[in-house]
């Protein structure tokens, strides 16, 4: 989907093959997930799943998502049986959601990416996934940046000695969430994961929790057909 399959591929490719590699990592060690631009017909989507297969030259994908609720469900189940039938032949290890999926599947997603941070919970759709052992990925869980100097984020911020950012992937790794921030700074990636210093108590969780307004920086799932 983001069209840089081939260099992510090749790029763990090379390493494995380089003197860098001292660890002796494999191909296994390495998880690789790719996306289904855009729901469509089940040829198109299982068509665009060999090609992202063959594209990373890695042998198989271990995560693949469908990327988005949008097309009709008819489209959305036809792009989840690709998924189903490409776990089957051996070109995906496990299959997952960006965003809804409303049937009953064959092979249940092990994935649910959506955006969940303070400001938008998602309590109902997150209590599902964990109560059927669906992974919750919590993308834009830095709001974007909208809320970095929200009081209660920055008083925060100041009690644990943190930054708003590591408070915030912090709150998504403590409701069991896997957060996918994002920089285009080097040293903020290092810091936005480095946040074992810390535990945030549950009286300040509570009120994390209690910021809740439905902020959606981006698409909402709940408003697709």
């Amino acid at each position: 989907m983001y069209r840089n399959e081939k260099e992510v591929g090749s790029s763990i490719l090379k390493f494995l093959s380089s003197h860098g590699n001292t660890l002796g990592l494999k191909r296994e060690d390495f998880h690789f997930t790719s996306k289904l631009a855009s729901n469509s017909s089940y040829e198109t989507a299982r068509r665009s799943i060999t090609q992202s297969v063959k594209q990373c030259g890695l042998g198989y994908i271990d995560l693949f998502l469908l990327h988005s609720p949008y097309g009709g469900k008819a489209a959305r189940l036809a792009s989840w049986k690709a998924v189903e039938d490409a776990i089957a032949d051996g070109e995906v290890k496990t299959g997952g959601l960006q965003e809804l999926l409303a049937s009953e599947p064959r092979v249940l997603p092990a994935v649910n990416q959506i955006e969940v941070h303070p400001f938008n919970t998602r309590t109902e759709i997150t209590s599902f996934c964990q109560e059927h052992d669906i992974v919750v990925e919590a993308y834009a869980p830095l709001v974007r940046a909208l809320r970095m100097k929200h009081p209660v984020i920055a008083s925060l911020s100041d009690k644990y000695s943190c930054t708003p950012a590591q408070l915030l992937v912090r709150w998504s790794l403590q409701h069991g969430y896997v957060p996918l921030p994002k920089s285009a700074t080097k040293s903020r990636i290092a810091t936005n994961g480095s946040v074992s210093g810390f535990e945030i108590d549950g009286a300040d969780m509570k009120q994390m929790d209690g910021l809740d307004e439905y902020l959606v920086t981006d698409w909402d799932p709940v408003d697709a057909d």
